[in-house]
């Protein structure tokens, strides 16, 4: 084929690389002008084909930039169902500068006749998208130096290193070619699969265990790619239930060869947890507090006796090879939690994501709701993305107080409906004891103050959550223990689970 010279108005291009793939200098950018017209001619000969490489490329990929308009003038013929050809692209390309300096309609004609054939339009294509993020690798690389070389106030180092890894991650998220479509067969083999999992567990839980036996019989574990929001107002212990699954999720935590062959947890998980309420020392001596049943608040004081701190020691050592990440940035921007959501999977792995709290994070709007609402879809993006099941904190609005039944509904979810729409699970921690403690009559009133003993023994160390949306299940109420003084969530023994005297 003759060399084909391509401008952009009056400015000359690089000549193209080799065959071989090679550039013919140094100082170039990698491309193929020949992988350009090839393509380019086996679209114009067959609008077909475009089906085929559609997902993989745009016109922003080609080098050539005429090639670059000749190929967004055929898409855009091609997607309202009109044919793209040298006649039909010539009336929409005639006053084009430089398909006039490359002969103009001739050139059109010469890209078609010089086709070799169709079969390979994906290896082309293949190959200028690959080209394309080489050159975009190289730019990237000099705008980081660029701005490293210059010593600027406004600009921190950690803030040019968060936003250069922002565009390596959006430039690596470019050309998923294997979304879209699935054929029926693909997605009826990822179901069974799922349900063989579950059935090989011993049935009734397909996702990864929360460690609380009457959550996952109510759920069927976490699941991969859904987005579970735990809501309540403050004090009722959303905080400790998120901890307590995180770490009975990390605790669990058993690497092998699942059903599908790959490698990967086959129990619990590895987990990340985003504090933004709490700092990561206070989040430790929570799990802690669990692990070594010791008061946290003993734990704070540091008012322990000799045997507590060694029991205190010894929970920490057993704890030391945890698979669980603790990022207590505060105030932390979506898309910058995504990233780095991304780097803890590509780094360690990462099964379960734990944001603690969704109104804490960041967005770009500056309009409230919709900056909730650009979270909360955030936040599912990321578990479709990254495959795992993402459990995100939210605060309840005040009106919940204002009722005589002060258990939570999907309507008192804060500041937007998105969470509610976007959200695969809501649930709600409710703790009744904590209301009715409030409630406590005078010394005076004998009759109410027996009442109120009566009421605090059957509410006193038990909480509920409530099941208030669920996707894929039904909605309910599972009754949890809560131990205040370890910050515990655990099963609750049923009456008939009790074992009978003199057993």
């Amino acid at each position: 084929m003759n060399e084909i010279r391509s401008f952009d108005g009056d400015a000359p291009l690089p000549a193209p690389i080799d065959q071989d793939g090679a550039a013919g200098a140094t100082n170039e950018l990698p491309h193929s002008i020949e992988a350009e017209q090839q393509l380019l001619g086996a679209i114009l000969t067959n609008n077909d084909v475009f089906d085929r490489i559609a997902m993989t490329i745009n016109a922003g990929h080609f080098y050539d930039p005429v090639h670059s308009r000749i190929f967004e003038v055929a898409a855009a013929r091609i997607s309202k169902n009109t044919l793209a050809s040298p006649v039909t692209l010539k009336a929409f390309m005639d006053d084009d500068a430089g398909l006039k300096e490359l002969g103009g309609a001739s050139y059109l004609v010469k890209l078609a006749g010089a086709s070799i054939s169709s079969f390979a339009v994906r290896d082309y294509a293949q190959m200028i998208y690959d080209l394309a993020i080489r050159r975009e690798l190289i730019a990237l690389g000099n705008s980081i130096a660029d701005q490293a070389r210059r010593v600027d106030i406004a600009s921190e180092p950690k803030e040019q290193i968060v936003d250069a890894e922002q565009k390596l991650y959006s430039l690596a998220e470019q050309g998923q070619t294997e979304s879209g479509f699935k054929s029926f067969l693909k997605a009826v083999t990822e179901a069974v699969n799922v349900t063989n999992e579950a059935y090989q567990r011993g049935g009734g839980m397909a996702g990864i265990s929360t460690g609380l036996a009457d959550l996952d019989k109510q759920l069927g574990g976490l699941h991969p790619s859904d987005l579970l929001i735990l809501a309540g107002r403050p004090s009722m212990g959303k905080t400790s239930l998120a901890t307590n699954i995180a770490f009975n999720v990390a605790k669990a935590y058993k690497r092998g060869t699942k059903s599908d062959g790959s490698e990967g947890a086959t129990d619990g998980g590895v987990v990340g947890f985003f504090s933004l309420e709490m700092s990561a020392e206070q989040l430790a001596g929570r799990i802690l507090a669990e692990a070594s049943e010791i008061s946290s608040h003993k734990i704070r004081q540091g008012d322990m006796t000799e045997s507590e701190f060694r029991r205190f020691v010894q929970a920490a050592k057993d704890l030391e090879s945890c698979p669980l990440f603790i990022d207590d940035t505060p105030a932390i921007p979506i898309s910058q939690l995504a990233a780095r959501a991304r780097r803890l999977k590509r780094t360690h792995g990462l099964d379960l994501l734990v944001i603690d709290y969704l109104q804490l994070c960041r967005g770009m709007s500056d309009n409230r709701v919709n900056e909730i609402a650009e979270i909360s879809m955030g936040m599912k993006a990321i578990a479709k993305e990254l495959n795992i099941p993402v459990v995100a904190l939210s605060q309840l609005s005040r009106q919940v107080e204002s009722r005589d039944d002060k258990r939570p509904q999907l309507s008192d979810l804060r500041e937007s409906g998105s969470i509610e729409q976007d959200a695969d699970v809501v649930m709600f921690v409710f703790r009744e004891e904590y209301y009715k403690e409030r409630e406590k009559p005078g010394d005076h009133e004998l009759d109410k103050m027996e009442e109120w003993k009566t009421a605090m023994e059957r509410l006193h160390a038990r909480a509920e959550v409530i099941v208030g949306k669920q996707r894929h299940g039904p909605i309910g109420t599972v009754e949890l223990s809560f131990e205040a003084q370890f910050t515990r969530f655990g099963n609750l023994a049923k009456s008939w689970q009790q074992e009978p005297e003199g057993y």
